[in-house]
Parts: structure tokens; C-alpha cells; sequence
């Protein structure tokens, strides 16, 4: 029985607890023999909890492998033989929710789903309510299905003797008197039965009429079980039972406000019960995700049918992409014809005029949006240009039709995506209410009374956090002082036995146990399971626990965390401090002026030193939440090397005279800090950040500035309270500038919110489409299945023919008169099989998945993640595996492939162009070597003596290129991240205000002997991808990074500045 909610097993128990009935489980150590005694005894057998594979031993009792011998009926289970009673019966249990069993173990066993669904929970609640609100009426109605039973059962046994006395008879059955009797009194007791049964029914049907006028509350509790079970695949951390809800909504329904009128009851209830579920869940949910909660929360409430706000297509354009959404469910959408987009839209970037035709197609709401961007572009370019749209009014009508509309959303999406987390929450607090967005932190005091001795709380963790003095300080002021009745044990290896001890001892005495770190031991995880099991369960013979007993739990998110402990657990989140300002003020809170004065040789110099080496800290730390942007890798810098960089500082202060600044920055920057560093351009970045307050400035200045605008700088030397002041009037928002970058940073930091929230959402899709499939799309798409067999017909009508050597143009891949080939023809003969066997498997797979989905071949488990990446508009796996690095979503990587293939099949057909887009490369650096072996054999010059010098033309497209260079190639097709090209001064310059990337106009790579780039010049790194990070791949290379090229810069700008901008050059965007 497939039972993740655990209902199963309560109906077995419930069902065959007066048979005997035994439970068990595959690791208890005393298995076989309960299961032994079972079979002999013919007693009833649970086993709970198995995962995909089952224990060989059950194979013979699967498969009723018995025989008899000597009158016996015997079954051989392991090495005995056993006797088998007939009324044995096996029942099996698993908490999985979607398990994959291989057809040998289908075949042998009967199995049945008790996933509850969203009506059959709807009737569960239905019940609860009516129970609590109208209980007279839940009791009549469960008087009545028992008499209803009795009868129906009655009228059975009467005909059932009947037929037995008719079977009997012998002669002439009017000759039977008893016969006669018993037909005449059942004609009687029958027509009595079925008054009564038919007086019951009617009287039942008008009860289920007044017990349906609850049913909007119980539709509510349904709709948030489902959201908040769909939470565990954001993290495995957030598990709840179904138990654990019920409760909830019981408690709900008690504390709720009361009306005499109906109608006002059930919304009184139904948001109270939105309102507490909110709270009780998302305390135990990261920062990041409560907005994300609650937006699904919102959604869910709305998409279901009995309110219909939001339709299918509506919610998938937002999720999977309106472009996305159109090439599959738009109405004739193979017929549909992009327009070009006029002169006076030329502020509209073409991937926002391409989605908001696809959204007129989609979204009937927005029918007519593109002809009045076109007549009101002033309105919309000025609307489009404020620096927080989503609170101002939409041009024109607009506003009155769709102000409050979810289709406002898809709007902003559209036109400005990273303002859409500002715009999510200004929808839910205008569907919910603000509380949804602004949930309140909780208190201890505050939760430690919903807790009781039988159910741990668990702190779930995150990097940096530690909530053990929480608890220490917490335990003082209610009397469990640490070490007396608070202990605490740190888990690990050989750990186990001291906490189980810890456990059983503070059970009976009524102390707390607080086991940290739970996640560090994996192999005792199961044992903490059990003993949570015997905590909660009244019937075991250790349940005499102490009413005062806590059992606390730390543990960061790992999926080997016990699923049981963490669905019935109170649980609480703890982060690190937020921000700059909260990451040095906690430094400083941690530091007294025993440190502060310790160092007598230079006490000035060192606490402005010890001030700009917290706030170094602080930035390298924070300066993650940028993503690529900030850094290439995400590292997990922690305050070891703050303290280890804070003794390294005060030993250089105390022993040198003088202040050794490279000796410094090489031992903080490369030592300390950069041992966490695998990436050499993160290096560079780290010791540009380390320059800018490591320095003599730092010292000779007094309140040397640390910001250009100089709201952060070094305060006067002082107390520590003086520095603790100074960090509270510090800005609670860190603005880019504080970590050298941009004000356009912070759209990125936007932007990755956004798409962070959107991808959560879309990483539970199937489950969300699934629980509102009876709602009908505009497009009448009628099913999942017709939506991916209408993607798989279209990409193999317009996949293109696979490219072919046969069609070379004349002498491409003829040999030079020293008999060796051209270089650059090499190249390209790779990357055809490069693209050969791409296409190959994008060809296969596709009509694979055609015929899985017309039932002619099995749906594998690659077939079906293809399946499901189809609907989530995301690449195969199985296409990406053979594929070149790419983030783009499934649309528009299928028209980059096309575009990729129309290149490389022109080099093949017409000859070398006069200028190469170098992102259709699978491999560019391989492009790169092939141009310096030209070269090198052209001049005769060692190949390792050359690199590249680099030149930015005056072409702004390949297309206004007249000809091929002598020496080197141009390369066109490149974007800047971070920066922008200066036509005029011919060199890197501050990106305009909101444009994130603007293209590299086209650029002369030219092979030269011995080259050594001006230190003046931006090295500024290549990558394929804006992700950045790759790892090395078989070929040496990164699989992302291609080499740097040499930008001169602006003048009275470092190459530091540009460093810690984070400015590159991408070879595609991610769009």
C-alpha cells in the first residue's frame, strides 16, 4: 500500500487490531521470527516503512510457495520450514509517495494507493467541520449509515436463508410449513427493512445537503494540505503529516471567531485557518522561501475551481514562459507569425516584444495589449522606465481592466522581470492580506508553549547559525540551566550511545536534550527515529516521560534527516545575520575592549585595521547574494578566518616596525581567505576587495572612507561601544556600492530572486497541475500528453537536416601544398560530428517519446524526465548531456540550435566567413587554438609564443563586415556583463542605468609573438555562459571559461574597479 500520509496503516490497524494483528518493520532485529510466528499462527502481519527493494526472505510468502507434507501445509522461510495457516494475511506498507517497483515485485503483490487526493481530504475536513460546528447532525448522520448497514445487512440474511431452506427442501415445498413461515414473516420484515431504508435515505440525503453548505471551509483546509505537502520538494527539510495538519485545521475550527450567519462562519474560519497555517508553517521555512509560501498559497487558492481567478494557461505563462506556453496550447499557434517590432519600440528589448505577442495569443485579458504599446508607446515607455512599476498605474484603460488582475503579473514578467518579487508581493498582500508578506519573526517564549514532551523541536540550520546560546539563554530563564538539566551533545562519530543515554535519563527526570548536528550522523538517523517513535507512543513501555521533558534537534537540510521525526516536529528556522551591517555589528558584539587595546605598539593603526578587516569580511560574505556577478563559485567563508586573519593582522602590528602591507595582503587574502578559492579569477577579485582596505590609506586618513559616497567609513579610535554605535546608525540595505559595484547590481540581484522564485515553482509543477486538472486552459489543450506530442510533431517537422561533409564546398577540406589540413577546417569537421551527434539524439529521443506516449514502447525514467522538462520549458537532460553549455529555456534553445546549425551548414557550403559568431561553437577554445596553429604555420613561428592581442572595430554587426583580415579573425556575437562599450572614447564603460548586457561590437582577435597586454588594459574574462563557473574538463579546458581578452578601460578608472564590478564578456545570455 503506497501510504505517504500514513492512512493505511491507521485502516490496518484499525481493521485487524482484534486479530492479533503484528507490526513491524525490514530492520527490526527480530523480523523474521515475528514474521514466523505470524505465518504459524495465522495472525495478521504489518510491515511499515519498506522502500523500493524488499527483503529476498519475503519472496516465498509473496509468492505462497507452499506445499504439503504429511497432511501439513508448510512454507520454507529462510532455512526452516514453517507451518502455514490459511488466515495469514501480509500487509505492506510504504511512506514513498511515487515508488518505482520493478514488474517481478507488481506481479506478486495486490497493490493499492492511499494517497489521499484533494476531494477525498475535502470529505475527511468536511466531516471535522460539521463534527465540531453540528455535531447533532455528524451523529444522525452516523446513526443512520448504521442502521442503513444493519438493515441492508438483515435483508441479506433473510435471503440468504431463504435460499437455504429452498435448497433443502425435499417434496413439495408448500408441503414445508417452515418454509412457508419463514417466506411470509420475511415478506413482512422485508417491506418493513426497506421503508425504513428508503425513509433513511431521504432523511440522509437531506442531511448531506445541510452538511454541504460547510464545504467551502473544508475545500480551503484541502487546497493548503496540498501546498504545504508540495513544500518538501523545495527542500527535504519541509515535511509535514497529514496528521500534524489535521490538527491544525481541528485547532482552527475551536479557536476561530463564531456568527450566527452561515456565511459569515465559514469566512471567519477559513481565513483564520489560512491565517495559522501561514504562521505555524513558515517559521520553520527559510526567509527565502516564505514569500514563495505564500505565493503559493495565494495562487492555489485562487486557481482551484471554486473561485477560478486564475486560469491554466494564465498560470503557465508565468511559470514556464509565455512564448513557452503559446508554441503548445495558443489557439492555431503552428500558424501564428511573429511581427517585427516597430520604430518607435525600439526601448523594448526584442525578447520582452516577442513575449507580449505570445501573451496576447495566450491570455484572452490581455487581447489588444500590442496595438495600444504601439499607439500609447509614450505612456508605456514611461510607465516601462519608472524605477518601481508594479506601484504605479498602467497606462490608459489598462489599469481599470487588469490593476488587481493576475494578469498584471504576467505583464511585469514580461517587461520588467526583476521587479516581479516586489510585484508577487503586492499581489498576495492585496488577495490575503500584508501579514502574508511581512510574517512576524517568532520567539521562544512564544513557541515553547505549543510544545510538549512527546514531539522534539527541531532548528533547522544555515551556514553560520548556531541557535545554542538561544537556547542556553532561554533555558536560564525558565530554570534548566546548561550542564545541570539542559545538556547538550554534539553528534558524531560514537556520539550515538551518549545521546540515547541523555535521552532516557532526561525523559524520566524532566531535563532537556539538545543533539546538534544531526545531519553529521547519517548512520544513527534511523536509531533517533525510534526513539522519537517511542516518545509519542502511549502503548510502549518507555512512554513515562516526564511532562517537563524537550528534546531539541539541530540539523542543517540533508535528505537523510528522518522524514517521520521532521513531519511531526515543531520546526524553526535559524540564519545568520542578513546584510553587511548585522554580519559586522555580530563581529563587534563578539569583541570587548580587551581586544580592542591589546595590541601597545600601534593601538590606532590596529583597530582601524581590525574595523576594515570585519568590514572585508562582512563583503565577501555578502557579496554572494549577486550570484556570478559577485563571485564564480558560491564559498563558504566563516568567522575561522576572520579570527584567523584578525591574529594574523595583530602578530605583523606587534613584531614589525613598520607595517608590512604585501606581506599582509598575500597572508589574508592568498593564505586565509584564498585557500577557499578554486577560482583564479575569483582569486583576483578577492585581493582587489582585499586592496581596498588593507591599505595605508586605511591608517594615514583619518574616517577614511570605505564607500565613494562615504556613508561607510572608518570611525574615530574609541571603545567598543563608540564602534557598536557607529554599526547601528549603518543602513539596514546594503546598496551595491558597498561592495564596488554598480547600481545595475542590484537588478541581477533582482533578477536572481525572481527567477530563484520562479524556478522553486516550477520544481513543482506536476504536482500543482496535477490537483487543479479539471480546469480547463483557453487553448482547450486537453491534456499533458497532447501538449508534449504536439512539441515532439513540431521539433521534427522543423528540425533541420543533419549536417554532411558531402556538402562541402570545393577545397574546404583539401590538404596544403605541405600536405597538412587546414586547421580551421579540422575545427569544423569536429564540430559537424559534434552537431551530428546532437541532432542524432534529439531526433531519437523525440520519437521515442512519441511512441512511450501512445503506449507502443515503455516510458523509461530518461523518457519521462524528457516528459516532464517538456512541460517545464527546460532542456532534456538526455539532449544536455551531449549538448553545449546553455541556460536558455527549451524555446529559445531550439532557436539558438537552428541558428547554430544555419552557421556552421554556411561555413560548410560557402567557405570560411569574413566573420565568425563564436558562440555557435560547441568547443571555442578549440576554435582559438585552430587560429593560432594557422597562424604559426603561416609565419613559421612556434605555436606556444603566440596569444592573442585584441581590437574592437567599428562593426557593429557581421553583417557590416566587407572582408576577412589578413592575420587573426573577427569575431562577432559577444555581450558584455556588467559594462558597456564606449563608441566614441573606444573603451569599457558604466553600463547604462537598467541594462544589465549590451553587445561587444564586433572584435579583431590578431595572433602575436611573445604578446604582453598593457597593465593599464581590463583583463576581462570570456565565458560561455553567464553562470561563469565550469569545472576542467578531459581537454584541459574549462567547460565554461575561454580566455581573456584585453579591453582598454576609462580613463581615471583602475583595472581593480572593473575587477570588483564583476564586468565579462558572455558568448550567449541566458534568455
Amino acid at each position: 500500500m503506497v501510504d505517504p500520509q500514513g492512512q493505511a496503516n491507521t485502516w490496518v490497524k484499525n481493521l485487524e487490531s482484534h486479530n492479533g494483528l503484528r507490526v513491524m518493520k525490514l530492520t527490526d532485529s527480530n523480523f523474521l521470527r515475528t514474521l514466523e510466528n505470524c505465518i504459524h499462527i495465522g495472525h495478521p502481519c504489518l510491515i511499515e516503512d519498506v522502500g523500493e527493494v524488499l527483503d529476498p526472505a519475503l519472496e516465498p510468502v509473496l509468492q505462497r510457495c507452499t506445499f504439503k507434507q504429511g497432511g501439513r501445509l508448510l512454507i520454507r522461510l529462510g532455512d526452516a520450514d514453517v507451518d502455514y495457516d490459511p488466515s495469514f494475511k501480509l500487509y505492506i506498507t510504504t511512506k514513498l509517495a511515487n515508488p518505482h517497483y520493478l514488474p517481478e515485485v507488481c506481479i506478486k503483490v495486490t497493490i493499492i494507493n492511499f494517497t489521499v487526493t484533494m476531494q477525498g481530504l475535502e470529505d475527511q475536513l468536511l466531516v471535522e467541520v460539521v463534527r465540531q460546528e453540528r455535531p447533532e447532525l455528524e451523529e444522525q448522520r452516523d446513526r443512520l449509515i448504521t442502521s442503513i448497514t444493519a438493515d441492508k445487512k438483515q435483508l441479506q440474511e433473510l435471503e440468504d436463508k431463504i435460499l437455504k431452506l429452498l435448497r433443502e427442501c425435499e417434496g413439495n415445498i408448500l408441503d414445508d410449513e417452515q418454509l412457508l413461515a419463514t417466506l411470509n414473516t420475511s415478506q413482512h420484515t422485508s417491506a418493513a427493512i426497506q421503508n425504513r431504508v428508503k425513509e433513511a435515505e431521504e432523511t440522509e440525503r437531506d442531511i448531506n445537503t445541510a452538511r454541504e453548505s460547510y464545504r467551502p471551509a473544508a475545500t480551503r483546509g484541502s487546497i493548503l494540505y496540498f501546498t504545504i505537502a508540495d513544500l518538501a520538494g523545495i527542500n527535504p527539510m519541509y515535511q509535514f503529516s497529514l496528521a500534524y495538519f489535521i490538527r491544525m485545521f481541528s485547532h482552527c475550527i475551536e479557536a476561530s471567531g463564531k456568527s450566527g450567519d452561515l456565511a459569515t462562519r465559514l469566512k471567519l474560519l477559513s481565513d483564520f485557518t489560512t491565517s495559522f497555517v501561514f504562521r505555524n508553517v513558515s517559521r520553520g521555512l527559510f526567509e527565502e522561501h516564505k514569500l514563495l509560501f505564500s505565493f503559493l498559497m495565494c495562487t492555489s487558492i485562487l486557481r482551484h475551481l471554486s473561485c477560478d481567478d486564475i486560469s491554466e494557461v494564465e498560470w503557465s505563462c508565468l511559470v514556464r514562459g509565455a512564448a513557452a506556453t503559446a508554441a503548445v496550447s495558443g489557439p492555431d499557434s503552428s500558424q501564428q507569425q511573429q511581427t517585427a517590432k516597430p520604430g518607435q519600440l525600439q526601448w523594448l528589448p526584442d525578447a520582452a516584444w516577442m513575449g507580449l505577442q505570445a501573451l496576447e495569443q495566450c491570455v484572452g485579458v490581455l487581447k489588444g495589449i500590442i496595438d495600444s504599446l504601439v499607439q500609447d508607446h509614450k505612456a508605456w515607455q514611461a510607465w516601462y522606465n519608472e524605477a518601481e512599476p508594479q506601484n504605479k498605474s498602467l497606462p490608459h484603460y489598462w489599469q481599470d481592466r487588469i490593476g488587481n488582475h493576475f494578469a498584471k503579473l504576467l505583464l511585469i514578467k514580461q517587461l520588467r522581470e526583476e521587479q516581479l518579487v516586489f510585484a508577487v508581493q503586492q499581489y498576495v498582500a492585496s488577495k490575503l492580506g500584508k501579514e502574508f508578506t511581512e510574517p512576524e519573526p517568532w520567539a521562544l517564549d512564544d513557541v515553547f508553549q505549543e510544545t510538549n514532551s512527546k514531539t522534539p523541536v527541531i532548528f533547522i540550520l544555515s551556514t553560520g547559525a548556531d541557535p545554542t546560546a538561544m537556547l542556553e539563554r532561554f533555558g536560564e530563564r525558565k530554570g534548566w540551566l546548561m550542564g545541570q538539566r539542559l545538556h547538550v551533545v554534539s553528534l558524531g562519530q560514537g556520539q550515538g550511545l551518549l545521546a540515547e543515554t541523555m535521552i532516557k535519563q532526561a525523559a524520566g527526570a524532566g531535563d532537556w536534550v539538545c543533539l546538534q548536528n544531526c545531519h553529521l550522523a547519517a548512520s544513527w538517523m534511523r536509531r533517533l527515529e525510534e526513539k522519537v517513535e517511542e516518545l509519542a507512543d502511549e502503548h510502549s513501555g518507555n512512554s513515562q516521560v516526564h511532562p517537563d521533558f524537550r528534546l531539541w534537534l539541530t540539523s542543517m537540510p540533508s535528505p537523510v534527516f528522518p522524514v517521520l521525526v521532521l513531519q511531526n516536529g515543531f520546526k524553526l528556522t535559524n540564519e545568520a545575520p542578513r546584510g553587511v551591517k548585522s554580519n559586522i555589528g555580530r563581529t563587534y558584539n563578539d569583541t570587548g575592549n580587551n581586544v580592542l587595546d591589546s595590541c601597545l605598539s600601534k593601538p590606532s593603526e590596529w583597530k582601524r585595521l581590525l574595523f576594515t578587516l570585519s568590514f572585508f569580511h562582512a563583503v565577501v560574505q555578502k557579496r554572494r547574494k549577486f550570484g556570478p556577478l559577485g563571485w564564480n563559485i558560491r564559498y563558504e567563508f566563516n568567522t575561522s578566518d576572520l579570527e584567523c586573519s584578525r591574529s594574523t593582522l595583530h602578530m605583523f602590528l606587534s613584531e614589525q616596525e613598520h607595517i608590512p602591507w604585501d606581506a599582509l595582503q598575500y597572508v589574508i587574502g592568498e593564505v586565509n581567505y584564498g585557500g577557499r578559492v578554486t577560482d583564479e579569477l575569483d582569486r583576483r577579485c578577492l585581493m582587489s576587495i582585499l586592496r581596498q582596505y588593507i591599505a595605508p590609506r586605511v591608517v594615514q586618513n583619518d574616517c577614511a572612507m570605505l564607500t565613494a559616497s562615504g556613508v561607510y567609513h572608518i570611525p574615530q579610535d574609541g571603545s567598543v561601544d563608540l564602534y557598536r554605535e557607529y554599526i547601528k546608525d549603518l543602513p539596514s540595505t546594503d546598496s551595491p556600492e558597498v561592495f564596488g559595484m554598480h547600481s545595475n547590481a542590484n537588478i541581477a540581484f533582482q533578477l536572481q530572486e525572481t527567477r530563484r522564485l520562479l524556478d522553486a515553482v516550477l520544481s513543482i509543477q506536476p504536482r500543482l497541475s496535477g490537483s487543479s486538472s479539471n480546469s480547463s486552459s483557453a487553448s482547450g489543450a486537453s491534456n499533458t500528453d497532447t501538449l508534449v506530442a504536439a512539441f515532439c510533431a513540431e521539433t521534427l517537422q522543423q528540425l533541420p537536416p543533419d549536417l554532411e561533409l558531402s556538402e562541402a564546398t570545393a577545397g574546404l577540406f583539401d590538404r596544403m601544398p605541405d600536405g597538412k589540413l587546414n586547421s580551421l577546417s579540422v575545427v569544423l569537421r569536429q564540430e559537424v560530428d559534434r552537431f551530428k551527434k546532437l541532432a542524432g539524439v534529439i531526433r531519437s529521443s523525440v520519437a521515442q517519446l512519441q511512441a512511450a506516449i501512445k503506449g507502443l514502447i515503455v516510458m523509461s525514467a530518461e523518457l519521462e524526465a524528457a516528459y516532464n522538462a517538456v512541460l517545464l520549458n527546460q532542456v532534456p537532460d538526455i539532449w544536455s548531456r551531449v549538448a553545449y553549455p546553455s541556460l536558455k529555456p527549451l524555446a529559445s534553445w531550439i532557436k539558438d540550435y537552428h541558428a547554430r546549425i544555419a552557421m556552421m551548414r554556411s561555413w560548410l557550403t560557402q567557405g570560411p566567413p569574413a566573420c565568425f559568431w563564436l558562440s555557435g561553437f560547441f568547443f571555442p577554445q578549440g576554435f582559438m587554438t585552430g587560429v593560432l596553429q594557422m597562424h604559426a604555420r603561416k609565419y613559421s613561428i612556434p605555436i606556444d609564443s603566440l596569444s592573442f592581442g585584441f581590437e574592437v572595430t567599428n562593426y557593429e554587426v557581421a553583417a557590416d563586415v566587407t572582408g576577412a583580415p589578413a592575420d587573426g579573425i573577427l569575431v562577432d556575437g559577444l555581450w558584455i556583463d556588467g559594462a558597456r562599450w564606449g563608441r566614441s572614447a573606444k573603451c569599457l564603460e558604466e553600463s547604462a542605468p537598467g541594462v544589465m548586457c549590451a553587445p561587444l561590437p564586433v572584435i579583431h582577435f590578431k595572433p602575436l609573438q611573445n604578446y604582453e597586454p598593457q597593465v593599464t588594459e581590463y583583463q576581462c574574462p570570456l565565458y560561455k555562459t553567464s553562470a561563469r563557473a565550469g569545472v576542467l574538463s578531459t581537454t584541459g579546458q574549462s567547460t565554461n571559461f575561454v580566455l581573456c581578452v584585453s579591453l582598454p578601460v576609462k580613463p581615471g578608472t583602475s583595472t581593480d574597479h572593473w575587477v570588483l564590478q564583476g564586468v565579462a564578456l558572455l558568448c550567449m545570455l541566458h534568455d
